[in-house]
């Protein structure tokens, strides 16, 4: 029986600074959500924003370096388009409702949540520690019925929910880009 390809996981961990970028801007916007718990609807609708369009931005980077390694690109490439589109419907619509733009975070938070959890299962054959990238994914999916269930609560309960999960999202990223940056020099080095 022939070893599993690794040549997708080398792919990913010759990026795993992606990833650490992204958890860093996660944790970054969490904090600012539990420093700042009384911002305005209009300065966390463009706070958002901008953070789905860089998450989204990042994982269009992913794609594109899948499709150059003639990888399975599309999953990643969804990603892009679910925080790019997102972010996008955001800052047209800056005076949204909080009640609309929960709803909008939540979808974001699914699809992304979905992918994620479809790109650990792809991974489990080639690497050990995938587990991380389903947890981001599951907490992303948790993070979306959350905001489903429960929308009208109040604004700065909303507004700590989104930085702990975007601090718990970002941990996870972290865990796992570095994960991945310590197993880089062992796949590139290793027998094939």
């Amino acid at each position: 029986m022939a070893p599993p390809d690794r040549t997708p996981l080398l792919a990913l961990a010759r990026n795993w600074w992606a990833l650490l970028v992204r958890g860093i801007a996660a944790i970054l916007f969490g904090i600012l959500a539990f420093v700042w718990p009384g911002i305005t609807v209009l300065a966390l609708v463009f706070l958002f924003a901008a953070y789905a369009a860089v998450d989204g931005i990042f994982a269009f980077v992913a794609a594109w370096r899948a499709a150059e390694a003639r990888r399975q690109w599309w999953p990643l490439a969804l990603e892009g388009v679910a925080g790019v589109g997102v972010a996008v419907l955001t800052a047209v619509w800056p005076g949204a409702t909080a009640f609309a733009l929960l709803f909008l975070i939540a979808a974001w938070a699914l699809a992304t949540g979905v992918f994620e959890i479809a790109a650990a299962i792809r991974l489990r054959k080639v690497m050990q520690g995938e587990w991380l990238l389903a947890l981001v994914g599951v907490a992303s999916i948790v993070f979306a019925a959350l905001i489903l269930i429960f929308p009208g609560e109040g604004a700065v309960a909303i507004v700590w929910a989104i930085g702990a999960y975007a601090v718990v999202f970002g941990i996870l990223l972290i865990a796992l880009s570095l994960r991945l940056r310590s197993l880089l020099e062992r796949l590139e080095t290793a027998p094939t």
